[in-house]
């Protein structure tokens, strides 16, 4: 498994799949739904889906010595490996806005989500929403990447939408909490998201690795 993430990391990737980790930095904009970081890192995933399938790597892979499966995993895997460094720059930038810029004024006027736990968790969901709809959508044919990823693209907005939303509704202001407050409600948030991630992507890889053997390349 090793040598086949080697693969996927050297010769499968495209560029902006690790340029494009750098939007996890988005976390420090204020007044901008910072959760749009965690769509432009998936973009920058499907880019390398997009040139992949150009280079006809998936069969390529699959004419390597493995099982049909472990094409599958090692493609996972690479994506897992893009969203946690993007997670990862969302992690730090979160503990510096709790703690060094909890009390600065740009950022206490911001009438947007601020990146808190709640939001790192956010980031999670909708990492996993990305590996359930169109990671596990690519490998039903393992060729169309067009409409899982436009699929991706109304769900994702949607669920950033309702995170938006939830500290205007009245008794959830806590969601949007400066520094450490609410911190141990908000951990349990950021859990919540964390575990989802991990469902969403084993389900949707054991399934994407089904449906790939069915498929007569």
């Amino acid at each position: 498994m090793r040598n086949i993430l080697l693969k996927e990391m050297k010769l499968s990737a495209h560029v902006l799949s690790y340029l494009f980790i750098l939007f996890g930095l988005m976390f420090f904009l204020p007044g901008y739904p910072v959760l749009c970081g965690t769509f432009f890192s998936a973009l920058g995933i499907f880019q390398g889906f997009q040139y992949a399938r150009e280079a006809n790597d998936t069969v390529f892979s699959a004419l390597l010595p493995i099982a049909k499966r472990d094409v599958v995993k090692g493609r996972y895997l690479f994506v897992c490996l893009i969203e946690v460094c993007t997670l990862l720059l969302m992690a730090v930038v979160v503990v510096l806005r709790m703690t060094v810029l909890a009390d600065n004024a740009v950022f206490r006027s911001n009438a947007l989500m601020n990146a808190n736990l709640f939001a790192l968790g956010g980031a999670f969901l909708l990492f996993g929403l990305f590996n359930w709809i169109f990671v596990g959508g690519f490998f039903k044919t393992a060729y169309k990447l067009g409409r899982p990823f436009v699929t991706y693209i109304v769900v994702a907005f949607i669920a950033i939408a309702i995170f938006e939303s939830l500290h205007h509704i009245p008794g959830l202001a806590w969601v949007n909490a400066f520094g450490t407050e609410s911190i141990v409600a908000q951990m349990l948030l950021l859990m919540a998201g964390i575990a989802a991630w991990i469902v969403l992507t084993v389900v949707s890889c054991r399934k994407a690795c089904r449906d790939f053997e069915r498929i007569d390349l």
